[in-house]
């Protein structure tokens, strides 16, 4: 059985490609914070494994790794998934406090996870394995009032590439999916803030389906960059 561990796993696009895999019979690792919310992922599934503790928590990141090799054996996937936008602000008014938040989910989360992952994969025999980072489009085109998370993005896209170099050696594959809005709760919270011109968007299973075919590709393929996002999004072109 195939294995992946996905971070974020209690909600949003986290949840969905969560359940896509625990369909279509993979073996699962969900990690979040919240532990009632992985076992709402998990009912109904026996390949699926809880694994509750916090990215940006070293000793919570290497336990859940543990945890997961030594249910499922074999760790074959990492989507890296875990982060968070932050305040929708000027930089003048953010706090220090606030950057750093943000900056220790969508960026030194995502380094621990990666790190753990690259750990078990080099380890593992057969040798390799393949981490999809959750990019965003905002690593391309950011919106406004988003200085934090756009920079934690930005990173983001350097970690994909400088892990695809480093792998190469140990058959570990690294690829970016960049997702624009996907109807998760984050959207529906835009949507309420402006009904009268909501943002275009597409259903969250897309990007379920979008990470799956990532996911599925024999060793010696890789998507290495993949956009998805609602066709409607004003993201090419100039206003």
């Amino acid at each position: 059985m195939k294995s992946i561990l996905i971070t974020g796993a209690s909600a949003g696009i986290g949840r969905a490609t969560a359940r896509r895999f625990l369909a279509e019979g993979w073996y699962v690792g969900l990690m979040a914070r919240r532990r009632d919310a992985l076992e709402d992922v998990a009912a109904g599934f026996e390949n699926a494994v809880t694994l509750p503790g916090d990215v940006v928590s070293e000793a919570n990141v290497d336990a859940a790794v543990s945890a997961f090799l030594e249910r499922a054996g074999r760790f074959d996937v990492l989507f890296n998934n875990a982060g968070m936008f932050g305040p929708a602000s000027l930089i003048d008014e953010i706090g220090l406090d606030e950057w750093r938040t943000v900056v220790d989910v969508n960026l030194n989360g995502m380094f621990l996870m990666a790190r753990a992952a690259f750990r078990a994969m080099r380890a593992q025999a057969p040798q390799g394995g393949r981490i999809i980072n959750n990019g965003s489009i905002s690593a391309h085109a950011p919106r406004d009032r988003s200085i934090a998370y756009t920079t934690t993005k930005h990173a983001i896209t350097g970690m994909t590439k400088s892990l695809s170099l480093d792998g190469r050696a140990f058959d570990i594959a690294c690829g970016q999916i960049d997702i624009g809005n996907a109807r998760t709760e984050l959207l529906e919270g835009l949507i309420r803030r402006n009904p009268e011109n909501p943002p275009p968007v597409m259903d969250v299973s897309h990007v379920a389906d979008a990470v799956f075919q990532m996911a599925t590709l024999p060793p010696e393929a890789n998507v290495q960059f993949m956009t998805i996002m609602a066709t409607k999004m004003p993201f090419i072109g100039r206003g």
